[in-house]
């Protein structure tokens, strides 16, 4: 008797975790492992998920795109601040761009983008910074993945269809310069520091070979680990994401483990982007110095470091 009771509580708290949509292996997957989803995932779900393709401008968009998806411009997600490119917009402007993209504030929702899945990863941040990353998935492969399997395409722009999008603003997930100062000193000095820096541009950029041309010094944060966002996938063709083990590797490698509070950052947000997806899909603490190198690098208060060829 006692085991029947305590089989039916069990049936009943399953049944309502699956309700609110706290267990998701009704579709297959895990919560980490719905941060990215496949195509043969959103080809079953493309009708239960709102899709989007955020993309430099509506060229490709318009020569195909995944049947539903709506087109998100990169600068409506990425805006010149102070100087400094790629900042986020003021929080009334993505409030209205979210509202009128209608992602509401419970549907799932699905990115792909251009540049191998670098601008899904800046509008997946965007989101989590909004306090709605736990609903969003990045297409593992993107569009290069869903026609490459001849999977079904659409010439015909999707109408945004607006929908109340209240943002829950996490401040924690950006840090400012000032804060990136004290974690460079840390991961510099200290032996076993709790923090380190992640920089995610091409390495030749990071050892200070080349540089770019908004910035007054070349180099990297003194304390950074040189891991580049594009080692993230199988290849530029194939811009799939490496298994989870891989991608973990590649980070304890380099002594970035999950014990420790990140920070990444590029030449001014964007690989960094996928940078901090990828160690948010790894069930890191991670969080995005916006400004990066492009900042820090013309700031008269900061060290640069470079590493002699």
């Amino acid at each position: 008797m006692k085991s029947k009771y305590i089989s039916a509580i069990s049936v009943m708290f399953v049944m309502a975790l699956l309700a609110t949509g706290s267990v998701t292996t009704i579709l297959g997957q895990t919560a980490k492992q719905q941060m990215l989803v496949s195509t043969n995932w959103l080809a079953r779900n493309l009708n239960k998920v709102t899709v989007l393709h955020v993309g430099r401008d509506q060229k490709r968009y318009d020569t195909g795109h995944i049947p539903g998806a709506r087109f998100v411009a990169w600068k409506e997600i990425a805006i010149l601040r102070d100087g400094v490119p790629n900042e986020l917009p003021p929080l009334r402007d993505l409030q209205k761009l979210f509202t009128e993209l209608g992602i509401g504030n419970t549907r799932r929702v699905v990115i792909y983008g251009d540049v191998r899945g670098l601008y899904a990863a800046r509008a997946f941040f965007t989101l989590d910074y909004l306090g709605h990353g736990n609903r969003v998935a990045l297409l593992n492969g993107g569009l290069e993945k869903w026609t490459a399997e001849k999977r079904k395409v659409s010439k015909e722009a999707e109408k945004r269809r607006p929908a109340n999008f209240t943002p829950n603003v996490q401040i924690n997930k950006v840090a400012p310069y000032e804060r990136v100062m004290d974690v460079s000193w840390s991961a510099k000095n200290l032996k076993r520091p709790r923090v380190a820096l992640v920089d995610a541009r091409p390495y030749e950029f990071f050892t200070g070979e080349k540089k770019s041309k908004s910035n007054k010094r070349a180099g990297h944060i003194p304390g950074a680990k040189s891991i580049y966002w594009m080692n993230h996938l199988v290849s530029a063709e194939n811009p799939v994401m490496l298994p989870k083990g891989a991608l973990r590797k590649m980070y304890e490698s380099k002594g970035i483990t999950r014990s420790k509070k990140i920070v990444v950052y590029c030449q001014s947000g964007g690989q960094a982007s996928h940078g901090y997806f990828t160690l948010r899909y790894l069930g890191y603490d991670v969080v995005m110095y916006d400004g990066s190198f492009g900042e820090w690098s013309n700031k008269p208060d900061t060290e640069v470091a470079v590493i002699q060829q």
